[in-house]
């Protein structure tokens, strides 16, 4: 089965930073153990799988360990994808039928492409055991979402020196935990990083999921809906993002390192 295969840079217009995901588009659905294989050779933190599926597209996403409930610079990745081969026309959104309902992306202006994700608030909740001894901070909140942990320390100084301890981080019962503070950098409301080692990521460069929980904790403590964010990995990114009620609009870049084949 010859499958075509992206590389693709997400939240970024230049290859090599940014967030890489693998994208392969399917002509039919593929056996979940072959996917899994596939996201292992890659070892990204995400490749996707794209199949068309009615008037849109199937799409799931493996780590190089497990299948994942949202992802979303591999969202955005298969929809530059798609518009980059041809098989949507540019004025087309994208729309994906995923473990986490209907998303879509479309193109505006300047390259930019946004994302429509659940919001995904994080409630107050108390530090599991090991949480904040593994990443190394004091928090000034911690909070719990569908699928992560959230901790706010004071300052973005914090949030960039990190060095967790991965290992007993991996214990904690949640698929991630996104670190975040004020940004201290121009054009930017907030800073964040991601550490899923539990689900075989140790640090996400760039992680539009994080932002359906970033976005409406920082809306309602700066009193705004339209922010700018700025994940503060090695790789670094930075997104657009917009709270509309129940759902988070995720605007980014994306840009092609490679194309190829699996035979």
């Amino acid at each position: 089965m010859s499958v075509l295969l992206w590389q693709i840079d997400a939240f970024t217009d230049r290859p090599f930073t940014g967030n890489p995901a693998a994208v392969c588009l399917l002509q039919q659905e593929a056996e979940p153990a072959w996917m899994q294989a596939v996201a292992a050779e890659m070892n990204l933190s995400e490749t996707a799988f794209v199949t068309p599926r009615g008037q849109g597209f199937g799409l799931r996403w493996f780590t190089p360990r497990v299948e994942v409930d949202l992802c979303g610079h591999a969202t955005l990745a298969s929809a530059h994808a798609l518009w980059e081969a041809q098989v949507l026309d540019p004025r087309q959104e994208a729309r994906f039928a995923t473990r986490s309902g209907q998303l879509t992306v479309r193109r505006l202006d300047g390259g930019w492409l946004e994302m429509d994700f659940p919001a995904l608030p994080a409630a107050e909740a108390a530090p599991p055991a090991g949480l904040l001894e593994a990443l190394g901070v004091a928090a000034t909140f911690v909070g719990r979402s569908r699928f992560d942990y959230l901790v706010e320390v004071a300052d973005a100084g914090q949030v960039r020196r990190i060095t967790p301890d991965l290992a007993r981080l991996a214990q904690v019962e949640c698929r991630g935990a996104i670190v975040t503070a004020p940004s201290d950098a121009a054009g930017a409301d907030f800073v964040s990083r991601f550490f899923a080692p539990a689900v075989g990521v140790a640090e996400d460069p760039v992680t539009g999921s994080a932002h359906c929980v970033l976005t409406p904790h920082w809306a309602a403590k700066l009193g705004r809906d339209r922010l700018d964010a700025l994940q503060v990995s090695p790789r670094g990114g930075r997104l657009h993002v917009a709270l509309a009620g129940d759902r988070v609009k995720i605007a980014g870049q994306a840009v092609t390192v490679l194309r190829g084949e699996l035979g």
